[in-house]
């Protein structure tokens, strides 16, 4: 199995790196304390796992998660994250980040900018609508009739077809919601974030059709 570079050792980058090891992946994972803050994570995940920086798991990875928020001065190593795929899990969340105009105006998406910081990288969003204990709770075998499915919104297709494979092997179905400029569908507010506890793969694709465009909000609550 590949090794999963995960930068952001919060609720959700940790329990990605736990269903990752779960199917076989190994993992190495940062934060922004440093790695040394994170042996106690690293000795409950065991040894499929290690601890680096940013850079360092940046350039271990054979893909890269992102689970921290984008910032609009690029905080992410990107000559190591050149040429592989990013998998991005941020919200963008006004009462956290800030309010990004260019954002609440519908001009970018949250996602079309983090492409934008990273030219070179080839930017997935998902994991964004479900709460992060939910990636095993939810978790079903593949060809399950219930089974509960997540979107990906990417620019290029062969980011989509990881994350399709990754979805699979963690226990969900997929539905494509590209290109970036898409990916505000599966937002904060929107019919597929409100319905995170479960949607089945028909469901999520109407409920993405439903999406409508938002006023921005400063007191939004985030699920994953």
């Amino acid at each position: 199995m590949p090794t999963i570079g995960i930068i952001g050792a919060g609720e959700v980058g940790s329990q990605i790196a736990r269903a990752a090891i779960a199917c076989g992946y190994r993992v190495v994972i940062a934060n922004s304390r440093g790695p040394e803050t994170l042996a106690g994570l690293i000795a409950e995940l065991g040894q499929a796992a290690r601890a680096a920086t940013a850079a360092e798991t940046a350039k271990a990875g054979d893909f890269v998660v992102i689970a921290v928020p984008l910032k609009l001065n690029n905080d992410m190593p990107v000559a190591e994250l050149a040429g592989k795929i990013v998998i991005d899990t941020n919200n963008y969340m006004p009462w956290r980040d800030g309010n990004f105009m260019v954002v609440d105006s519908g001009e970018k998406t949250v996602h079309e900018l983090r492409q934008e910081q990273l030219p070179l990288s080839k930017v997935a969003k998902a994991f964004t609508h479900i709460q992060a204990p939910r990636l095993f709770i939810s978790a079903k075998p593949t060809g399950a009739p219930d089974r509960h499915a997540l979107s990906v919104s990417s620019n290029h297709p062969e980011a989509v077809e990881l994350v399709t494979r990754l979805y699979d092997q963690f226990g969900f179905d997929t539905v494509d919601n590209s290109p970036l400029s898409e990916s505000w569908r599966s937002g904060p507010g929107q019919p597929a974030w409100n319905a995170h506890v479960h949607q089945t793969q028909s469901e999520l694709a109407a409920n993405l059709a439903m999406a409508r465009r938002l006023p921005s909000t400063k007191n939004q609550s985030t699920s994953s």
